[in-house]
């Protein structure tokens, strides 16, 4: 069967036929057959380089074969307890060690629940209502952020969602990233904000990178005004190197969420902090968070060994930087459009100037952007579909991979 048909099928299954929104391509998506190292293979028989790597957990490629094999011992010794692991205080000491800003942490299935829990958290200890967030960040798929949020919601145009109640909405405000003398402004006239919850840098819209001194002034804004200031880290979590954005920009968040990566391509999410914050959460504290798969044991033996390697190979983030600006050297020229990176993260925007923030970004040209995706997969090379999601790099990519991409980039803008 091919892709066309498992997505005729697949309509009358599954809403709009996917699993989740940014999947849907017109006129229908590929399917996956399966997939190995910096390549997919499609149902109908192509070979994709992979630049989305599942939107950023594949830090190691596809079927990596030390988070295979811990895989497969977890299956040998069981997959779900309902009952504490050694793995749990195995990868939270290694995870609180690597992170400055957490001292305790909690286990969770997703980012989105990460980043939910952090929230109920700020406001349960510092009894106040408000959350303030970035216009254009996205923190998943849940009532208080779904506010001008990006990833799927920004590609699909629909920046809020239908049975998020106004009262709910009401209490998320919003300034712009890049923007020190907005969220001073805001924080300075209302006093019962709980919170101020920013990607570090704009993975869900982006790559958009923090101007010099943004992020030290949101440390110093928030600390200020008595605002927990809380880091998602879910993309930039051992993606820009061990210990997130906050041990690269020096910036130490109150609270911090992680997932993607800390998962080694198994679900999980993950939130942190202080300890004198974290004790808040149940059984000890008032602030209730559960779940019946929080601390799986085969999303923490995949991230253990992930995190392990990583440690172990510390070099493969210099080598991925120097990748993703080979890729921007072969555009360097171009004059329709702008290449911005980090580390493994990168993106060409169809705008003359690299955005700043989410208004720049809604600028960009996602019509030349689409017909570009469509270049780029006739070329072997599988891109997020969406202008608006950061592109990845995994250790699996190779040099030749890397002057494959360049040749395509150079062609498919041509």
């Amino acid at each position: 069967m091919k892709s066309s048909e498992y997505f005729d099928r697949a309509r009358s299954l599954l809403p709009g036929g996917v699993s989740s929104p940014v999947r849907a391509i017109t006129p229908y998506p590929f399917y996956t057959r399966r997939a190995k190292g910096s390549r997919l293979y499609t149902v109908d028989g192509q070979e994709l380089i992979d630049c989305c790597m599942a939107y950023g957990p594949l830090l190691l490629g596809h079927c990596h074969p030390v988070i295979g094999a811990a895989i497969e011992q977890q299956l040998r010794d069981g997959w779900l307890f309902g009952t504490p692991t050694p793995l749990e205080v195995e990868y939270a000491s290694l995870i609180c060690c690597d992170h400055p800003g957490m001292d305790m942490v909690r286990f969770v299935s997703s980012g989105s629940e990460a980043t939910m829990a952090a929230i109920r958290l700020a406001r349960g200890y510092s009894g106040k209502k408000y959350i303030v967030k970035v216009e254009g960040g996205f923190h998943g798929a849940h009532d208080s952020v779904l506010v001008r949020a990006g990833s799927g919601a920004t590609t699909l145009g629909i920046p809020d969602s239908a049975g998020v109640l106004p009262e709910v909405a009401a209490h998320t405000l919003q300034v712009p990233y890049n923007d020190p003398e907005s969220l001073e402004s805001l924080l300075s006239h209302q006093n019962d904000i709980a919170a101020f919850i920013i990607e570090p840098v704009m993975g869900n819209i982006g790559p958009i990178l923090p101007r010099d001194g943004y992020l030290e002034a949101v440390r110093e804004i928030t600390r200020s005004h008595d605002v927990l200031l809380i880091f998602d880290e879910v993309i930039t979590g051992y993606r820009v190197g061990i210990g997130g954005a906050q041990k690269h920009w020096g910036v130490v968040p109150d609270i911090t969420t992680l997932g993607k990566i800390i998962g080694g391509g198994l679900p999980i999410g993950a939130f942190g902090g202080r300890r004198e914050i974290m004790e808040m959460v149940a059984p000890q504290g008032p602030v209730y968070n559960a779940g019946t798969f929080s601390g799986n044991p085969l999303s923490l033996a995949a991230g253990i060994a992930t995190v392990r390697w990583i440690h172990d190979n510390r070099g493969i983030y210099s080598d991925l930087s120097e990748k993703t600006r080979a890729i921007g050297d072969a555009v360097v020229n171009r004059t329709d459009g702008s290449f911005v990176s980090l580390g493994s993260m990168f993106k060409f925007f169809f705008r003359k100037e690299a955005p700043e923030n989410y208004r720049e970004a809604k600028e960009c040209d996602t019509v030349s952007f689409r017909r570009f995706w469509e270049r780029m997969c006739g070329c072997g090379v599988f891109l997020p579909p969406s202008q608006f999601e950061t592109n990845f790099l995994s250790v699996a990519h190779t040099g030749s991979d890397v002057e494959t991409l360049c040749t395509a980039y150079r062609r498919c803008l041509s």
